[in-house]
């Protein structure tokens, strides 16, 4: 039996899940440790919810365990766990000062401390002076950063966040990032689901990329960026190329002017061969990829 390390949060082994003829999770196992901020990614449909959903105890596995702290999940107090749904769940008609009174006090926190840490966070949040209007009165941004105060009111170790940047504009979005650099300096640990492979890039050490149940990469961001640069390439030129053939050599890329930039799905001896008698070749070289790049590349394999 391997001893857990002390700096694992989150250990999942072999977790299944099935709904009829779907395999929605499919075996899947990964690490997060204590202090990450974790991205957990895939296109729609991958099975990035239905594991979120079964770490929350929302749905049961098939097979497979969950472990917070070398613990099983099931067996830990549920508010130690802070989630962000993708899917807004909020009362319409309750005021806000209402709403999070009540899920402070559900996730264990006395009255008067659920009020003071709700008005912090509003007053953080600029809501401060809407606090009792109705939800329904919000606009989409609004309700998604009392959705993200929610997850956060009760100062929960594992923080799970399902497209946290939905609705919002930039200056929230910087707003919200702010926040969770904070929680991960106060040893807090993160899963961060988004389809923002730009923040992902910004804000995690550590990615999971998963489709049609199974995890296509696992691991450091800066390891699997560099693993992928032997595809990536540039290419500066003089002349004129078919660009209608691209897409034949690679999975993505980007053409402006005499610059060419990409993934290759081909050989590179394959494409010099085709491009060659079409260019005169200034410089050719490789350059470590974008996770977007990378993410089109391994979901569209």
């Amino acid at each position: 039996m391997v001893t857990p390390s002390i700096f694992e949060m989150l250990q999942i082994t072999n977790l299944t899940k099935q709904f009829k003829n779907l395999k929605a999770v499919d075996n899947i196992s990964l690490t997060v440790q204590k202090g990450d901020i974790y991205g957990f990614l895939g296109p729609n449909g991958a099975g990035k919810t239905t594991s979120i959903r079964m770490i929350m105890g929302i749905i049961k596995p098939d097979n497979g365990t969950i472990k917070l702290n070398a613990l099983d999940i099931n067996t830990i107090n549920r508010r130690k766990l802070g989630y962000l749904p993708e899917d807004r769940g909020l009362y319409q008609k309750q005021n806000l000062s209402e709403i999070l009174y009540y899920f402070g006090c559900l996730k264990g926190l006395d009255k008067q401390d659920s009020k003071n840490r709700a008005n912090l966070w509003l007053e953080r949040f600029n809501l401060d002076d809407q606090k009792e209007r109705k939800v329904e009165e919000l606009s989409k941004g609004n309700q998604q950063k009392i959705q993200f105060i929610i997850a956060l009111l009760h100062d929960p170790q594992l923080i799970i966040l399902d497209e946290p940047f939905t609705g919002l504009d930039p200056v929230n979005q910087i707003l919200l990032k702010e926040v969770i650099k904070e929680k991960q300096e106060e040893g807090k640990t993160i899963i961060f689901s988004t389809h923002q492979m730009e923040q992902v890039e910004r804000l995690c050490n550590n990615i999971c990329l998963i489709n049609k149940g199974h995890i296509l990469l696992e691991g450091s961001l800066s390891k699997i960026r560099k693993s992928h640069s032997e595809d990536a390439v540039v290419l500066n030129f003089s002349g004129r190329i078919d660009s209608s053939k691209l897409e034949v050599f690679f999975s993505d890329f980007e053409l402006k002017e005499n610059i060419l930039s990409g993934i290759l799905k081909k050989k590179k001896n394959e494409f010099l061969e085709w491009i060659i008698p079409q260019v005169s070749i200034e410089s050719f070289n490789a350059r470590i990829p974008s996770l977007e790049q990378i993410f089109i590349r391994e979901v569209g394999k």
